[in-house]
């Protein structure tokens, strides 16, 4: 375990479900573990006891081992009341419409996730696979094998979310979902996602996270082609406020990773980890850098294609929060290409 975990409590150890299996967390309160085709192997996910049926919060991907693994929990006499998805991203709503028409189920989320969502899906100009290649051309992107490769992810959103349900009940921040006898407040948070929902259960001292906070790893903030002058870090950074309200010893539930304790613990972390990253991209920025060049001091590690699309948008917004807050200038070369400097 390395000292920033060291500093949080897992009350259930290493015990992890099995696949197809549901692990009670609390009375009413089940965990999931999925499997996902990426370097970061599983997503979590929460049945919420409501009355003689489940609230589930996320999907998983649209693949046969995460179906498979579904119907092994519904051969264990779970049945679904209704769904939440905390966000747009694959792992997330995947199965959203697989399972909603199962169990004729509505779908619940923000408008703003709804939304991106549906445009993915459809594979709309600027959120299609093919919107990124010239946006990190601008910014430093050169490797012809590289490009080629994320042009061959055209499809990749519609492969892993084959469907979204044509309607949907709105989550909306501060608004509440009862599930059974107990109520959830919406926390929404951005920069990670359009509209991201986060369910607090004050009554339980319960907080299924989603990717807001995670206890191993740090939440992705990407500036996208579709949106090419956001500032996502600030946006997430401010987001963190949110959970201010809420006691140290609550049980976070998140996305990845396993339940624990110490929220205000790992915020303070994550806060530090982007002030040290931040002050180590505005040193390389002492000669003019693209976010291409960034990556390398950012991820000391050989990425493929998807991680590298991940850590290209991270590279950015690190970049752009420190452009917003006058400390880097940005300017494009004769060459196209977009850079940073603080000199």
């Amino acid at each position: 375990m390395n000292p920033l975990e060291s500093q949080l409590h897992y009350p259930f150890g290493d015990t992890l479900p099995a696949a197809g299996t549901v692990q009670e967390v609390a009375p009413g309160v089940g965990w999931l573990r999925m499997p996902l085709p990426f370097a970061l192997d599983h997503i979590n996910l929460w049945l919420l006891r409501d009355g003689d049926s489940w609230t589930v919060v996320d999907c998983g991907v649209a693949t046969d081992a995460t179906r498979a693994a579904w119907e092994q929990v519904f051969a264990g006499g779970v049945t679904l009341k209704r769904v939440i998805s905390t966000h747009c991203h694959p792992d997330h709503i995947g199965l959203s419409a697989w399972l909603c028409e199962r169990w004729q189920a509505p779908l619940w989320m923000t408008a703003g996730e709804y939304a991106f969502a549906r445009m993915m899906a459809a594979g709309l100009p600027g959120v299609d696979g093919t919107a990124a290649i010239p946006h990190f051309e601008r910014h430093g992107l050169v490797d012809s094998a590289m490009l080629e490769k994320m042009r061959s992810r055209k499809n990749y959103y519609a492969s892993l979310v084959p469907g979204i349900p044509v309607s949907y009940v709105r989550l909306q921040d501060g608004h509440s979902v009862v599930a059974g006898n107990h109520e959830w407040q919406v926390i929404a948070g951005f920069g990670h996602s359009p509209e991201h929902a986060s369910l607090w259960c004050k009554t339980r001292n319960l907080l299924i996270s989603g990717d807001m906070v995670l206890p191993r790893i740090s939440t992705n903030m990407s500036v996208f082609a579709v949106e090419p002058e956001a500032n996502p870090l600030q946006l997430y950074l401010d987001s963190l406020s949110r959970f201010a309200p809420l006691p140290e010893d609550v049980l976070v539930l998140p996305s990845h990773g396993k339940p624990f304790r110490g929220l205000h613990t790992r915020i303070a972390q994550l806060r530090a980890h982007h002030t040290e990253r931040l002050a180590e991209v505005e040193a390389a920025c002492v000669q003019p850098r693209s976010a291409a060049e960034i990556v390398p001091l950012m991820f000391r590690r050989e990425l493929d294609a998807h991680q590298l699309s991940f850590a290209l948008g991270e590279a950015l917004a690190h970049l752009h929060k420190l452009w917003r807050d006058g400390i880097v200038r940005r300017e494009q070369g004769t060459d196209g290409i977009i850079r940073f400097s603080s000199s």
